[in-house]
């Protein structure tokens, strides 16, 4: 799995039938800090909701094919989860609804 940020949408008219229905969105992968590498895309299916902006998990490969929604498609890349938070050694890098985050642990209060 890799972690990415939405950062757009794809329309594609033309397709592979099986793609028909599927919301296509463009993904930069991005650090442990939820900051995204602009050098560094992928067009993902999107099987959970995600919406802008938001970090997400992404599966590629065969592995993009294992969701109820890609199963038995010509998809190589899946955003299956939205990441609410990253915590790096003890301490919160990411986290999707601002909250208070005290200096000296890094944990929410």
């Amino acid at each position: 799995m890799k972690l990415g940020r939405v950062i757009g949408t794809v329309v594609s008219t033309v397709k592979d039938e099986s793609l028909g229905g599927l919301k296509l969105l463009i993904v930069a992968l991005c650090d442990l800090y939820g900051k995204e590498d602009l050098t560094d895309q992928l067009v993902a299916v999107d099987a959970v909701g995600a919406g802008m902006n938001e970090v997400v998990l992404v599966a590629s490969g065969s592995s993009a094919r294992q969701t109820e929604m890609t199963k038995n498609k010509p998809v190589d890349a899946v955003i299956m989860g939205i990441v609410d938070s990253l915590e790096v050694g003890g301490k919160f890098t990411f986290l999707k609804t601002p909250q208070k985050v005290t200096q000296k642990t890094g944990k929410r209060g």
